[in-house]
């Protein structure tokens, strides 16, 4: 299973991203999954959007914790947030700079 977090702030299409990786995968005959974490915050507070890909049924339900890949939309969030907490040894991170 690969394992995908996206950190970014509201309004800059963290939820859309998990959301196109997952029906790409699907499309490609792939199990995949996404979903958002985020309170009712206003635009501009952090978000937090998850993507999992597999070819087998994806039973999981909970966050992403141990991430393959982490997305950063935002570069400030490393100042408020831990965005490589938990990242697997030889992950890939990309950053939107």
């Amino acid at each position: 299973m690969f394992q995908v977090r996206i950190h970014g702030r509201g309004g800059q299409g963290v939820v859309s991203a998990a959301e196109m990786m997952s029906t790409a995968a699907f499309l490609e005959g792939m199990h995949a999954q996404a979903f958002p974490s985020f309170g009712s915050e206003r635009t501009g507070a952090p978000v937090v959007s998850y993507c999992r890909i597999d070819d087998k049924e994806i039973r999981l339900r909970e966050p992403i914790l141990d991430p393959d890949a982490v997305i950063i939309q935002d570069p400030t969030l490393f100042q408020a947030l831990d965005v490589f907490q938990g990242l697997a040894p030889g992950g890939f991170v990309l950053i939107n700079s």
